[in-house]
């Protein structure tokens, strides 16, 4: 088939910059939320959010199962974009509403609430995902769909992160409560994403058609693929990293460096917010992704993430040793901007060696499961949020942390300087291990992509 048009690419694109958007809300300023505006205690938040993750996770596959098997006019993945675009926007405004109730009420509406939009997003996140093993058959375009999926989605997390604190202080300002705030902020943000996903139905096409086969055979098959395994546990380590590191952002600063702290650069100076810190990350996530595609494609995908992985250990370790000076908060910056570009690279690999899993099943077995194979990733995602969001919770509980205290103990300074930089290297050094044994080299992939072409018809 011909090149996919650019704008079916940055329609695509529209898809994952709404997703980011509520994602990175949800995994970065939703605990602060629950613990100090909602009213939950840090257990109950940590219990919650991995309760509801895990079940958001095992969804995924079933979503996957049902996508393979769906047939429309709009194709097999692509009308669910349009089916749950409204439910998402108003499921992601329920999740930050605060209701007059008690600790029970309030307990178990943060559990229904959170329960539907986690199986919404999946409704439409996995269709959205599986997408791309049906746009293209060529390995590398994958991987320039896949990149600029991930350039629009850290522009849409940059978007969503920047804006969240001024949107909720703009709205403190006339007049409302904390909660109602908050609540309004996420309407605003909602009503967005609602529009970039119907932007994303009206540009994208399904190319690649697919005929789907046995479930029992495509589990079989998911069971017996090494190379999924493999990228499914780094997927895992990959959102652990991310999820660990930013969830602990907004706890940093507020206990840490506090909110009021200025960096000066001698002819300018500017506030030092947790906002800041996030929104600049993401548009360095946008650097990695643009240089994933050169990289790869000279060196293979498998090298190029085993190299950002290696950064992001070094880079980490060095966080722990910054002080709470002008040129610690500078150096705070440089290894955000650094680290940044490095999850950056991998995010866009990430997928695309998804789709090149799923092209190895279809060689190897026959199999057409790309829903189920792109659903498991998701899965991991998931699961590696549920249970570092979680984890950070119980360790800051552990350490002594005390919501909206004024002074924190040594101990409690101790956790959440960990979770910005050993734990996570930590996390990166188990992902260099795992994708070092992954065997989908570039040229097995160049004989994989010429098999293909004698099996798949696109028009």
């Amino acid at each position: 088939m011909a090149k996919a048009k650019l704008i079916e690419k940055i329609g695509y694109g529209f898809g994952d910059m709404s997703s980011s958007m509520f994602w990175k809300i949800f995994s970065y300023y939703l605990p602060i939320f629950y613990s100090d505006i909602f009213g939950l205690s840090l257990g109950a938040t940590a219990t919650l959010m991995l309760v509801t993750r895990i079940w958001d996770a095992i969804s995924d596959p079933m979503m996957g199962i049902i996508s393979d098997r769906t047939h429309t006019r709009w194709g097999k993945y692509r009308p669910y974009l349009l089916f749950f675009a409204a439910p998402f926007a108003i499921a992601g405004i329920f999740l930050f509403t605060t209701p007059p109730l008690g600790e029970t009420g309030k307990l178990i509406w943060a559990y229904v609430t959170y329960i539907i939009m986690m199986t919404v997003y999946t409704g439409i996140n996995v269709p959205y995902g599986s997408m791309l093993g049906v746009m293209t058959n060529d390995t590398d375009e994958k991987t320039v769909f896949s990149s600029f999926r991930m350039f629009f989605a850290y522009a849409g997390s940059f978007m969503a992160l920047y804006s969240w604190e001024p949107l909720c202080n703009f709205f403190i300002s006339q007049g409302n409560s904390k909660a109602t705030a908050w609540q309004h902020a996420m309407i605003v943000i909602a009503v967005f994403c609602f529009f970039l996903f119907l932007l994303c139905f009206r540009f994208s096409k399904e190319h690649v058609k697919v005929e789907a086969t046995s479930l029992g055979s495509d589990v079989k098959s998911l069971l017996k693929n090494s190379p999924w395994w493999l990228l499914t546990v780094a997927a895992l380590c990959s959102n652990l990293f991310n999820t660990v590191r930013g969830s602990t952002v907004a706890y940093y600063f507020k206990y840490y460096i506090g909110d009021q702290v200025n960096i000066n650069f001698g002819l300018f100076s500017f506030l030092f917010f947790a906002g800041l810190f996030l929104s600049i990350g993401e548009v360095c996530n946008m650097i990695g992704v643009v240089t994933a595609v050169p990289v790869s494609r000279k060196i293979g995908k498998r090298l190029t993430f085993v190299a950002a992985c290696i950064g992001m250990v070094i880079l980490s370790i060095l966080f722990f040793y910054l002080p709470l000076t002008n040129a610690g908060f500078i150096s705070m910056l440089v290894l955000q901007i650094l680290i940044s570009v490095c999850t950056g690279v991998i995010s866009p690999l990430i997928w695309s060696m998804y789709a090149d899993v799923s092209d190895y099943a279809t060689v190897k077995d026959g199999s057409s499961s790309t829903g189920l194979i792109f659903s498991s990733g998701s899965m991991a995602q998931k699961f590696g949020s549920a249970i570092a969001g979680s984890a950070v919770l119980w360790l800051f509980a552990a350490f002594g942390l005390v919501p909206n205290a004024v002074h924190q103990t040594a101990a409690a300074i101790l956790g959440m300087k960990l979770t910005m930089s050993w734990i996570p290297a930590g996390i990166a050094f188990l992902m260099i291990v795992i994708i070092g044994l992954y065997p989908l080299t570039k040229s097995k992939m160049i004989n994989i992509n010429n098999a293909l072409k004698k099996i798949r018809k696109t028009e």
